[in-house]
């Protein structure tokens, strides 16, 4: 690409960059193997709807193709600029613009974190429930652009329930408001939830109203540890189809825990836990009683409330379960990030899967996971230089995913498709339906410049 003086016209010389550390800081996401990483011919930094539209606009043109960039912490290579072009870093599109507690509603641009929104929030008594784990680090529009949800998802769902208008910018620099400031409309097609959850390959969000809701009077936390597997899971699946009004309800198997243990510094038994938290405004000790009683069928081995500190251990061991995977053993790394969702009732069934699958090739797993909602995430260690031992660890990988569509679920419940879960698209929803979702790519984008690569699986 050699023509950029419409990008310097679009933002300015200041916020467009050629130079090698720009391009190899935006060739991949957290989740990107260095051998797939892609760098783009150029990064641009927009801060205004106004420069969204001229950047798209001009690459349209030109036929260039345009990636958008939040904070890098996607899983399954969502950012990656694959075919080159330009990398749209949104990041310094970071205001909260309005926020309405009346309403129970903020506005906020896309490069926002998480953590502010919610932060700007708790000053009048609300919180946005749904951030991700990586809330403090991840913004609003990547969120937003993989439909993202996070440990409290069972009780308040995922951003998309959050979300009730967007400003967004077509591929050819048209810019379009989709949804309303009211709770609910059936006006018209759902342009909204179209582009939540579209990665970017269909418009570019330049602004969002979310919900906000009243935190919590009430907040308890804790954990029951088991003596199997099979006995969590069915724990965690009895409790949800019980009506246990429960917040969080992690899943950590023992390994999870022993590489966590050895990442923070606890000293968490290495067993299968179920991590628990409770939000009401009144009568949480009543729920807590229902949720052991249920738990007590599956003969837990403990079953504690914690207090506020240890509570916020707890948590601290599960947020940093990734990275501490991702140092565990220097000649390992993780292969790909599971993440499938299935029916609560199957959950079990799929962790078994999982372990006898791994078990029967001699492979390391981790496995835990937002298990209130049927979303597990395991992680398979391989020796990169073992090609055997990575051949084995596809062929694992898959088989869990499939598995997972096979049990009426999903490849992908929070990181999105992006490259990594591509080949399984048809398989999950027929290639009718992956038909009509290039139809409305085609229309929507037509010169096919947002995010190219992405989402569909390779025509051949």
């Amino acid at each position: 690409m050699t023509d950029l003086d419409f990008l310097r016209e679009a933002v300015g010389p200041d916020r467009v960059s050629t130079d090698e550390y720009a391009r190899d800081e935006h060739a991949g996401d957290w989740g990107t193997h260095p051998e797939d990483e892609v760098r783009p011919d150029a990064v641009v930094w927009p801060t205004s709807t106004e420069e969204v539209s001229a950047v798209l606009a001009g690459a349209h043109e030109r036929g260039i193709p345009v990636t958008p960039y939040a904070a890098g912490t996607g899983l399954e290579g969502n950012a990656v600029p694959a075919h080159e072009g330009i990398s749209m870093d949104m990041t310094r599109m970071d205001a909260i613009l309005d926020l309405r507690p009346d309403d129970l509603q903020v506005d906020v641009e896309p490069g926002v974190l998480g953590s502010a929104v919610d932060e700007a929030a708790a000053e009048h008594g609300l919180t946005f429930p749904p951030l991700p784990s990586s809330g403090d680090i991840s913004t609003v529009g990547g969120m937003i652009a993989t439909d993202a949800s996070g440990m409290q998802a069972v009780k308040y769902g995922v951003v998309a329930d959050w979300v009730l208008e967007l400003e967004a910018v077509l591929a050819d620099g048209t810019v379009v408001t989709a949804g309303s400031k009211a709770v609910k409309s059936s006006a018209g097609y759902n342009l909204k939830d179209l582009i939540v959850g579209s990665e970017g390959t269909l418009a570019v969000v330049t602004r969002a109203t979310l919900k906000l809701a009243g935190r919590p009077q009430q907040v308890r936390g804790g954990r029951a540890v088991f003596d199997s597997f099979d006995d969590a899971a069915g724990a965690i699946a009895d409790a949800v189809q019980s009506g246990v009004d429960v917040a969080k309800i992690e899943l950590m198997g023992g390994f999870a825990a022993e590489v966590a243990n050895e990442y923070v510094g606890t000293d968490l038994p290495d067993a299968p836990m179920v991590f628990l938290e409770f939000h009401a405004d009144h009568g949480i000790d009543e729920e807590i009683d229902f949720c052991r009683s249920v738990f007590a069928d599956y003969d837990p081995v403990s079953f504690e409330m914690a207090a506020d500190e240890e509570m916020a251990q707890l948590w601290e061991l599960r947020r940093e379960m990734a990275f501490a995977l991702d140092e565990y053993r220097d000649h390992l790394r993780q292969l790909h990030p599971g993440d499938v969702t299935v029916p609560i009732s199957e959950f079990p069934a799929i962790i078994r899967h999982a372990r006898r699958e791994a078990e029967a090739n001699d492979l390391i797993m981790a496995c835990y996971g937002h298990a209130g909602d049927g979303n597990l995430h395991y992680e398979i260690l391989v020796d990169p230089a073992d090609e055997d031992m990575v051949a084995a660890g596809e062929a694992v990988y898959a088989s869990v995913v499939e598995k997972a569509i096979d049990l009426g679920g999903t490849a992908t419940g929070e990181h999105g498709v992006g490259l990594g879960k591509r080949q399984f698209m048809n398989q999950e929803h027929g290639r009718e339906a992956v038909g009509v979702m290039r139809s409305i790519k085609d229309a929507m984008d037509p010169e096919g410049i947002l995010n190219p690569g992405k989402v569909f699986p390779e025509e051949v």
